[in-house]
């Protein structure tokens, strides 16, 4: 008997069990399940604008479904006049091979006639896979021609400096029209002006400008040494196609103050003169200045041999004006001891402002002329003894 209960109770619990489980495997069962990929096409920009005679490039995508494939391509309702390739690794196609959930893309070019009128010109990508035909709808949004044309931007036209200085521009030329062009750069400058283009650092006499474009330039221009005080005009002139701009930069030179040049020598450039041991000589000497400006408070200096003495009448000088010359007078005393011949002095004059300017005179020393005739009375003296002297013991 009891056997008989322990069998009833294991049939009924098994009966819950199923009687539990079979709602839950009934409920799995009717989970649904994720389709399997398919293939998908689709154009990164369906629409593109374009002018008459252009090439629109689409790029079109391909994403692969649950099997590799190979998708042939076309094109319909293409307007008539339009050409359609599809390219691929540079080369035309006809088909692109897809692998599984994987993209490929292939460029779609279209040839816009040159006389199509203005207008929104629709046609179909046809993708056709192994199992699936798919069709995107793209476009071209065809519009009028804008004609070239280049502007320029200058940050600060007018520049101030000295003749030395380097101005500099911040130039930026932009293409305001839809087509690329190739552009010339010309300056017209002052004679003696130079003038540098340059492109990222780099010098330039042209380069390529996209449409709506903006490249930076760097235009130098240097002012011929010397050059005067005044404003200067700069012509800038890009041309590219049958666009052309202009535009005028000014360099406005600041005067640059004159300095003296001076200029040390004798009457008619001769650099000598003679002195005699003894005595005081005077030896002319002209100081020039051949600078734009005046030479102001000038003193005379000398650099002479030993025992000398050198002293200028006058000794300073107040003004020498730009061309003109002063004369001055060098008193020159030769030492006592000095024997004759040829002897160097040095002759400086010094401006207040400007710096010192020399010339070196050669001297001819010459002996007294008393010493001469004191010698050939000495000789004569001495001559009269001898003969004396052979009268008196020549006759013994």
């Amino acid at each position: 008997m009891m056997r008989r209960n322990w069998l009833l109770r294991g049939l009924l619990g098994l009966l819950m069990a199923l009687t539990i489980a079979a709602p839950v495997l009934a409920q799995g069962a009717n989970e649904p399940q994720d389709p399997p990929p398919t293939l998908s096409v689709f154009a990164d920009y369906p629409v593109r604008v374009a002018t008459a005679g252009e090439t629109v490039t689409f790029d079109v995508t391909l994403r692969g479904g649950a099997e590799s494939e190979t998708v042939h391509l076309d094109v319909e309702e293409l307007p008539d006049g339009w050409e359609a390739t599809f390219r691929g690794g540079g080369d035309v196609v006809e088909a692109a091979h897809v692998e599984s959930e994987e993209k490929t893309t292939v460029d779609l070019k279209v040839e816009v006639p040159n006389a199509v009128p203005v207008d929104v010109y629709q046609f179909t990508v046809v993708a056709r896979g192994e199992t699936d035909t798919i069709e995107v709808p793209v476009g071209v949004s065809v519009k009028e021609s804008v004609p070239p044309s280049l502007t320029f931007e200058v940050e600060l036209p007018t520049l101030k400096g000295k003749a030395d200085t380097t101005f500099r521009y911040d130039v930026t030329l932009e293409n305001e029209g839809n087509e690329e062009l190739s552009i010339n750069l010309i300056a017209e400058a002052p004679e003696g002006f130079e003038v540098d283009f340059k492109l990222t650092g780099k010098e330039v006499s042209s380069f390529p400008i996209a449409p709506d474009e903006s490249k930076r330039l760097d235009v130098e221009v240097q002012p011929p040494e010397g050059a005067s005080g005044g404003t200067y005009e700069i012509d800038l002139v890009a041309e590219g196609g049958a666009a052309r701009v202009a535009t005028t930069l000014v360099a406005e030179v600041s005067e640059v103050p004159g300095k003296p040049s001076l200029e040390v020598t004798g009457p008619g450039g001769r650099l000598s003169g003679e002195a005699t041991v003894g005595k005081e000589s005077a030896l002319d000497v002209i100081v020039r200045n051949t600078g734009d400006a005046p030479a102001r408070n000038l003193k005379m200096s000398a650099s002479e041999p030993s025992g000398w003495t050198v002293e200028f009448q006058p000794e300073e000088i107040d003004q020498i004006a730009p061309g003109a010359q002063t004369e001055v007078t060098a008193k020159i005393r030769p030492a006592d001891k000095a024997v004759a011949g040829d002897y160097e002095i040095t002759v400086r004059a010094r401006p207040e402002d400007g710096s010192n300017e020399s010339a070196d005179f050669r001297i001819t020393v010459r002996t007294s002329t008393m010493w001469g005739i004191a010698g050939v009375g000495i000789i004569g003296v001495a001559v009269v003894i001898v003969a004396l002297a052979v009268m008196r013991f020549g006759r013994r």
